[in-house]
């Protein structure tokens, strides 16, 4: 115990004495975080919508407004009475277009069909103008509806998409520092010649191995309180579920990283393989994890490999413990699973783990 003690602390000094490496663990996930979160949303803002029709038409103005006042639209500039120009010359997003002899006119024959052109060289931008358009649109024809709608939102009734993608940065973050130092420690090691030192030394490959993971777990959960800090104070984000799980359910995760980049550690020859085998794992675990696209809409051959990445549990952890208020049924099934992932990932690392040259 004292060996291992004393191989933790060689490697606690190792990684911290650089200034740098300490901005790099402790300051930049704040910044990251903060960036990201303002930065990645999901939603359509700032939409420019343009009118074409009678300033008389009292229907058309009154959507025109509660557009507008909805907050997703924006007035747009335009020097064209033509509705297809003004989306050609990106004068406009969005172009209402009401039908001959106006808006107000036609729905008193019931034939009221009002035309909305849509930019959608961004899909998904043009399928949020769609659907606002449409719950503007419907709000205004309920009003003069016998059938009234009680529509109610759980768990994020705002709608602020910075709930939903925030818990998915955290985990990209976590699991981008932990990877991504644990799999270049063995590597340096070998690259600047101190690991025949090292094997040389009266110490066990598990003392080793486990000197070589432990500050990194470590590391990897003192960065936990601050960028969920930063979530909380910067971005509001709601902890409704419980905190000590929350830690549980983040150790388990990061044991799993740590025993993923040891694993990458023991297959690279050097520092630039170590690297490069962190990334080739860590974008296809970003982009499977359902962080931004929804794994329900993977095709099977891919949806395989999202359940198999330990992002798409810790991302469904954080979200439900986040949100929802954490069904201990869902975080103790994703929990157990991402202990599963780090005991073989570790128990593949021992295995390959040799110590001569």
């Amino acid at each position: 115990m004292r060996t291992l003690l004393g191989f933790i602390r060689k490697e606690f000094l190792q990684t911290l004495r650089d200034p740098r490496m300490r901005l790099l663990l402790f300051l930049a996930p704040c910044v990251q975080l903060s960036i990201f979160g303002l930065a990645l949303s999901t939603e359509a803002r700032n939409i420019r919508l343009s009118v074409v029709g009678s300033p008389s038409d009292s229907m058309l103005q009154t959507i025109y407004r509660e557009c507008l006042a909805s907050g997703w639209f924006i007035s747009a500039k335009v020097s064209t009475n033509d509705p297809f120009e003004q989306v050609q010359k990106d004068e406009a997003d969005a172009v209402m277009v009401a039908p001959p002899g106006g808006l107000d006119k036609a729905l008193g024959r019931n034939e009221g069909q009002l035309q909305l052109l849509v930019n959608a060289i961004n899909v998904t931008r043009g399928q949020s103008i769609e659907r606002y358009f449409m719950l503007v649109t419907q709000s205004q024809v309920s009003t003069h509806s016998p059938i009234s709608l009680d529509l109610r939102v759980l768990y994020n009734p705002a709608l602020r998409s910075e709930f939903f993608l925030i818990p998915g940065v955290m985990s990209m973050l976590v699991c981008l520092i932990t990877i991504l130092l644990t799999s270049m420690s063995i590597t340096k090691e070998k690259e600047v010649g101190t690991f025949e030192t090292l094997i040389s030394a009266p110490i066990l490959p598990e003392e080793v191995l486990l000197g070589k993971t432990i500050p990194y777990v470590l590391l990897g959960m003192s960065n936990i309180p601050l960028i969920m800090g930063v979530a909380i104070f910067i971005f509001d984000l709601p902890l409704r579920g419980s905190i000590a799980w929350f830690f549980i359910s983040s150790l388990v995760f990061v044991m799993c990283t740590v025993g993923i980049g040891t694993m990458i550690s023991t297959l690279a020859r050097n520092q630039q393989q170590a690297m490069m085998g962190g990334f080739i794992f860590l974008f296809p675990a970003m982009l499977l994890s359902g962080l931004v696209f929804p794994i329900e809409n993977m095709p099977w051959g891919l949806r395989v490999f999202s359940y198999l990445n330990p992002l798409t549990y810790f991302i469904e952890i954080l979200r439900n413990i986040t949100l929802k208020g954490g069904d201990m049924r869902l975080l103790l099934f994703d929990t157990l699973i991402l202990l599963a992932m780090a005991v073989i990932a570790i128990f593949i690392s021992w295995r390959r783990f040799k110590t001569t040259l």
